[in-house]
């Protein structure tokens, strides 16, 4: 090959990389300017977004209720209060006392979800809406077991309702975001994650309500009570309900939306929701805690050495002691469930019908015994 043409024909392949690097650079410049508007200043976080969908939803509760105020002992007023308090027996009587909390619309009807102890003892209560517009609102039904109320708006020109989302198909680690109007503050959002799931409410001192919580460390405080608590697509999974203080402080708990649709359901319907009840007080066994009792020498009974919901105490006239329930026995199943704790149990117990036989399986002693119950309605709530 000649000089001259070697010459020719690395210049041909100079002017094919220049092309080539020309049709690169044509292609990359639209993706360059599309990361750059993405990192603009301007631009929004998923979190704005969610909440962008759900704020219009979430209201504002404030109560009154009357109460009466304890008079003091005149013999125990130190004089120096003596002015502020007044001479005894003045100011006594019923008190007016104020109290705040959140809540979210779920439907067009201007149904609002939010806790049972944010209403408590009151039928009426004044709603702030995401516009600042005013409204009255009527308490339909409370159910103080799983701390759910519904409120209806009153008036036209009704508010957005949110979205609702699916609570089962949560997992550890998804996004939490809480609304609602913490110490007064209204419009308030916080972010977190989900930190656990089927959290028993009774682990966290509350022997008298029936649920299991979604744990979050989005922060919810006095007043967030009511709110929606929101995933990432800006669908409510969660009723906020309480933050533990003290030790463990931090820990937020939130009432899952799908239970949390049913009790509405049921309190839009009757006003009520009944809950099936047998009477009894249980504690959780199993084969290590069985052994441990059973090597004691002073033990007065010996305990089966595998999980159960073991019976405490039974209350009389209930239905567990009318099947013939005592103290020491360990159900082992209910209908066709397996039973490894009391929860197991209670929740075979809250799907039963009232008054239709459930099926128990225990162990009393060395004996496996077969015992048919009928729940029969949670006394004060029916």
């Amino acid at each position: 090959m000649s000089v001259g043409s070697g010459r020719s024909l690395i210049l041909r392949l100079l002017k094919v990389q220049a092309v080539l690097a020309a049709m690169l650079l044509s292609l990359l410049q639209p993706m360059q300017v599309m990361a750059a508007s993405a990192a603009l200043p301007g631009s929004h976080s998923f979190v704005a977004d969610a909440v962008r969908d759900v704020a219009p939803a979430v209201v504002r509760i404030d109560t009154e209720r009357v109460v009466e105020r304890q008079p003091f002992d005149p013999n125990l007023i130190d004089p120096l209060l003596r002015d502020l308090l007044g001479e005894p027996g003045f100011g006594y009587g019923p008190e007016r006392q104020r109290g705040q909390g959140s809540g979210v619309v779920i439907d067009r009807q201007g149904l609002v979800l939010t806790n049972a102890h944010v209403v408590e003892q009151v039928e009426d209560v004044n709603v702030t809406l995401a516009n600042g517009d005013q409204r009255d609102g009527e308490v339909i039904g409370r159910d103080p077991v799983t701390d759910l109320a519904l409120v209806r708006l009153r008036g036209t020109s009704l508010p957005p309702s949110a979205q609702l989302g699916d609570s089962e198909a949560l997992e550890v680690g998804d996004w939490a975001i809480a609304l609602g109007t913490p110490y007064g503050l209204e419009r308030t959002v916080t972010l977190g994650i989900v930190s656990s799931l089927h959290r028993n409410i009774s682990s966290l001192g509350f022997s008298d309500k029936r649920l299991d919580l979604i744990q979050t460390d989005a922060a919810i405080n006095p007043g967030n009570s009511g709110g929606p608590l929101v995933n990432a697509e800006g669908r409510v999974i969660g009723i906020n309900t309480l933050v533990r203080s003290g030790p463990g402080a931090g820990l937020g708990f939130a009432i899952p939306i799908n239970l949390a649709r049913r009790v509405a359901e049921q309190l839009q319907a009757s006003g009520e929701v009944v809950h099936p009840y047998l009477g009894v007080q249980l504690i959780a066994l199993t084969a290590r805690i069985a052994r441990e009792h059973n090597e004691d020498p002073n033990a007065l009974v010996e305990l089966p050495e595998r999980a159960g919901a073991l019976v405490q105490s039974v209350l009389p006239n209930r239905p567990a002691q009318r099947a013939g329930l005592r103290r020491g026995d360990l159900v082992i199943q209910a209908g066709d469930v397996p039973i490894a704790d009391p929860q197991d149990l209670l929740q075979q117990v809250d799907d039963a019908e009232i008054n239709k036989p459930l099926a128990l399986s225990i162990i009393r002693g060395e004996q496996d015994l077969q015992l048919s119950v009928k729940p029969e309605p949670l006394p004060g709530m029916s």
